[in-house]
C-alpha cells in the first residue's frame, strides 16, 4: 500500500494518506491576532483545503482532537464548530486544554478522516 505525503516539510507532513485514510496534522491559526474565533474559523478552513487536496471533506472525518489554551474558549470555539461542521455526519471528538508551541495560538485542531 502506497503512503502520499502532503506538503511534506522537514519535521512532519501537513496530511498523510494511507489505506483509504487521511491523517492531518494539528491545524493552528495563520493569523494569531485573531480572537478564538477568528482563529477557529481559518483552522477550519485549512482543514476543509487539505482534506478537499485529499479526496476527502468533512463529512468524512472519522475523529478530530481540539486544543484550546484556554477551556474558557470552549462555547465560542463551539460556535464557530457548530456552524461548520456537517451535522448530518458529526466525528468522534475530543477537546482539551494544552500550552500551545507558540503564545499566540488559541486553537488547534488535529483531524482523521476516510478518503
Amino acid at each position: 500500500m502506497s503512503i502520499v505525503r502532503l506538503h511534506p516539510g522537514r519535521r512532519m507532513s501537513e496530511a498523510v494518506i494511507h489505506a483509504g485514510t487521511v491523517y492531518l496534522a494539528g491545524q493552528v491559526a495563520t493569523d494569531t491576532s485573531a480572537d478564538i474565533k477568528g482563529q477557529t474559523a481559518q483552522v477550519l478552513a485549512q482543514i476543509d483545503a487539505l482534506l478537499t487536496e485529499a479526496g476527502s471533506s468533512k463529512s468524512k472525518i472519522l475523529s478530530t482532537t481540539i486544543y484550546l489554551s484556554s477551556i474558557g474558549n470552549f462555547a465560542a470555539m463551539n460556535e464557530v464548530w457548530d456552524a461548520w461542521v456537517d451535522q448530518g455526519n458529526p466525528p468522534a471528538r475530543a477537546t482539551v486544554e494544552a500550552r500551545m508551541a507558540a503564545p499566540g495560538y488559541l486553537v488547534e485542531i488535529v483531524c482523521i478522516a476516510a478518503v
